[in-house]
Order: C-alpha cells, then structure tokens, then sequence
C-alpha cells in the first residue's frame, strides 16, 4: 500500500498522469469491450471518459493537470483521421462513381444534424452562444471548435457537444438501424460518419470495412462543408 501511495504521488504531480491513467482505463475497457462481444453499449470510449471523469472529481485533480500528459494522446488524432484515407483509396472507383449522391447526402445530412440542434435549442430558450455552439455538433471536435469561435460560439462548449454527440451515435446507432431496417453496411457506415464523425466512424469501422470506409468519407465531407458553410450561413443571417 506504501508503494502504491508513492507512485500515485509521484504521477499525480507529474504530466505521467493524464497519460497513464487514460492508456490504463483505455485499455480495460477495450478488454471488458471485446470479452462481451463488443455491443454498442460497452463502448470503450464512452466508459473510458466516464472513469475518467469520476477519477479527477474523486481525486480532486485539475483537468489541467490531466491535460498536460492526456495531450500527447490528443495528438494522434490528426493522423488517426488521416488513416482512415486509407479504406476510401481502396475504393476509389466505386466513391468516384457515386460522388454526386454522397455528395448530396452528405449536404443534406449536415443540414439537418445543425438546423434541428439550433431549433430544439431555441425552443427551449438557449442563448445565442449556446446555439451557436449547438450548431457544430456533428463536427469533429478540433475542426467544431475553430468554426465555433468564428461564428460566435464557445469552443470548448462545441467541443463537449461534439463528444457527446458522437457517443450517442455510437451507442445508439446500431439500434436505431436494425428499428429502421437499414442493413446497407455502406449507408450505416455513412450515416453514423454524418451524424456522429470521428466516434462514430470508429464503430463504424470495428463492424464492417465498408461501414467504415464509407463513415470515413462521411466524416471528411462534413469537415469539409461546414467549415465552408457555417460560417456563410453566420454571415448571412
């Protein structure tokens, strides 16, 4: 127990910390994850924020202290989004072929994910900044929180929105597809890249290559066309 305590002394003051805790509890629950058989409600990274969360309150440590050790994980999502260009160049002629509907959908799709946040937030009386942070919801969190700032929301609230966002559709996808009827791997995969990016292009993926190829492309188009048209729609209206 006196070893324990020293070590947990030593990490707790040191950037050690952010990093080994979230590594740790990452990977426990990816075990308990793939020992279940990997259903849609023992998402790892749903319980991993969740452990996380009840460890800094329970231990009363900054988020800052987390922070500085949990960035060098926060780091390798830049080059994890850019590996899932791999699955798409593997289909390139079948994207190619289809490029005007996806394109389409995608459009669609985003338009909806925002406008329905905005509107249920307005009905309920939601300040503008809150809104307008609303509004960037199924955007990957670093890209929500630049167009966030540039159209007069908090990044940091749009960051949290994002997050949230992408767990719910991690979660919930899969039954909400087999209530729909919607056994396409393709459609599920892009569906859940539009609503939910990045988290859910990640179960896409652990459930069907195509699911997650086509997740993937969703989740760059969405990059893609709010960072374009959020702000335009800010400065028209």
């Amino acid at each position: 127990m006196r070893d324990f305590v020293e070590l947990w002394v030593y990490l707790s003051a040191t950037p050690l910390f952010g990093l080994t805790a979230t590594l740790a509890t990452y990977l426990i629950a990816h075990g308990a994850y793939q020992r279940l058989g990997q259903p849609p409600w023992a998402n790892p990274v749903l319980w991993t924020v969740v452990a996380l969360a009840l460890l800094l309150l329970a231990t009363g440590t900054p988020y800052e202290t987390y922070f500085s050790g949990a960035q060098f994980i926060h780091f390798l999502l830049g080059p994890a989004v850019v590996a899932m260009a791999w699955p798409l160049w593997q289909r390139r002629a079948e994207l190619r072929a289809r490029m005007v509907p996806l394109l389409a959908a995608a459009t669609i799709g985003g338009a909806a994910a925002a406008l329905s946040a905005v509107a249920i937030g307005w009905a309920l009386g939601l300040p503008a900044e809150v809104l307008a942070s609303l509004a960037t919801k199924s955007v990957t969190a670093p890209v929500a929180m630049g167009i966030a700032e540039k159209i007069g929301g908090v990044p940091a609230l749009a960051a949290v929105f994002a997050v949230l966002t992408g767990l719910v559709g991690a979660v919930s996808g899969k039954y909400l597809f087999d209530a729909l009827r919607v056994r396409e791997m393709t459609v599920r995969g892009f569906s859940l890249g539009t609503a939910a990016h990045g988290i859910g292009a990640a179960r896409a993926l652990q459930v069907h290559p195509d699911a997650g190829a086509y997740a993937a492309l969703a989740l760059g188009l969405q990059v893609l066309l709010a960072s374009v048209l959020m702000p335009l729609v800010y400065r028209l209206f």
